[in-house]
């Protein structure tokens, strides 16, 4: 069995302009389904982009598997696969299938490889039959699991999910989660994902509560959601 990948932040600080954007002195994340929640601005989307290199400590620093995230930065983002909000910030080819193909382009020369490998993932996620489809016909749901396959298709030891089901319907955002889930449990990948939906928040193995840019509770799901709750009573 694959061991879950191993994370850690090492006096980190995030400062733009003379606003902290997150402070966390330390932290080591290693279980298999990691959820983040908070309010906007707190820092939540700022941490998993610390994970992946897209933003870079201005001060301490961030490992995955021992590697430095500034000066280890495309290993790293081989490894850990970020999927956006909006699936419109990563589909930018005509169809499913060649956005697929183009998350291959650096890594698989051959062009027919690239497509097998790019349509096999699509198959796994249960969206072939989308491959040729205009992507700008796509229902948010479909663009999103698109996006998704995007990114898995390049195999990630972790999988950074940034309110994933944010424009999702409820069907939509139960069958993209369930997806996650079983790939995340059939492919052995730590799913780290932020969320304001605190149902989708309790259907992991920690929570980490992101607020004013400092983690003030960390731990079981149903304690750290009841601490949000509290803050947030008005």
């Amino acid at each position: 069995m694959t061991e879950a990948a191993g994370i850690e932040f090492t006096r980190v600080r995030v400062v733009a302009g003379d606003r902290l954007l997150l402070s966390i002195p330390a932290l080591q994340l290693t279980e298999p389904r990691i959820t983040v929640i908070g309010p906007n601005g707190g820092g939540k989307s700022t941490l998993l982009q610390l994970i992946n290199g897209l933003v870079e400590p201005t001060e301490g620093f961030v490992s995955v598997d021992g590697h430095d995230t500034v000066d280890h930065g495309r290993a790293v983002r081989q490894s850990a696969g970020f999927v956006f909000s909006s699936p419109a910030a990563q589909l930018v080819m005509p169809t499913p299938l060649e956005d697929v193909e183009l998350s291959l382009r650096r890594t698989v020369r051959d062009s027919s490889a690239r497509r097998a490998a790019a349509t096999q993932c699509l198959t796994e996620l249960g969206i072939a039959d989308l491959a040729d489809r205009s992507s700008q016909e796509l229902s948010s749901g479909q663009q999103q699991l698109v996006a998704l396959a995007t990114v898995l298709v390049l195999k990630p030891r972790i999988l950074l999910l940034d309110e994933p089901t944010t424009l999702l319907d409820l069907i939509n955002a139960r069958r993209f989660i369930q997806q996650v889930e079983a790939l995340g449990q059939r492919q052995k990948i730590t799913t780290i994902t932020a969320t304001h939906d605190l149902d989708l928040a309790a259907r992991a193995d920690r929570t980490l509560l992101v607020q004013g840019g400092r983690i003030v509770a960390d731990g079981p799901p149903e304690r750290v959601i009841g601490t949000y709750r509290q803050h947030s009573t008005v």
